[in-house]
């Protein structure tokens, strides 16, 4: 006997495969859905890790940062020790000048030579006084050259004047002190203690 089958076979073929199909499509949108998912984290990952190491680099950048203040601080307090340190040489050294200065001046003034005034202004000495001649003038020149504390004897003015029925010239005269270093000072107090 023959079987008819009644039921819709295609249909029931078409259900089964729509059935699949959308089984297959949930399959691949959960593993696209997972894949994404994965690559998103991932990424957020290699984010988060970079956004670490920057962070990193930030605070290290942040430390170098007050170490170069401070640092520009102490070259700072450095420049200002070094320029007190200067001015405390300077005024060691010149300290000893104007010793040098008087005893050059009374060692070298010949007779006749009298001085009103000694002026200083730094290294440069102006000098004012009266002598009965100008041989006496060019006499104390050449002794102020001969100094070792001294030099560049300068003329500026000299003028014959009478004072008390006395004939006299009158002299301003420019010398410089010789600028005098720390070896300077050192080398004769080495010579009298050997």
């Amino acid at each position: 006997m023959i079987r008819i089958n009644l039921l819709p076979h295609r249909e029931l073929k078409r259900k089964a495969r729509q059935q699949q199909i959308a089984v297959s499509a949930g399959l691949v949108s959960v593993f696209g859905i997972m894949i994404v998912w994965s690559v998103y984290s991932m990424i957020a990952g290699e984010i988060e890790y970079q956004n670490g190491r920057n962070q990193f680099l930030n605070d290290q950048i942040a430390l170098l940062d007050q170490e170069i203040a401070e640092i520009r601080n102490i070259k700072t307090q450095t420049q200002e020790l070094l320029s007190r340190k200067q001015v405390v040489e300077t005024l060691q050294n010149s300290r000893s000048e104007v010793v040098h200065l008087l005893d050059q001046l009374a060692r070298l003034l010949p007779d006749g030579v009298y001085l009103q005034s000694v002026q200083q202004n730094d290294h440069d000495i102006t000098l004012m006084g009266y002598a009965q001649s100008n041989a006496r003038v060019s006499a104390l020149m050449r002794n102020l050259e001969s100094s070792p504390w001294l030099t560049s004897p300068l003329l500026i003015e000299i003028k014959a004047m009478t004072q008390d029925n006395v004939r006299q010239n009158e002299f301003n005269m420019k010398i410089q002190l010789r600028r005098t270093t720390m070896d300077d000072i050192q080398k004769p107090s080495q010579n009298t203690t050997g």
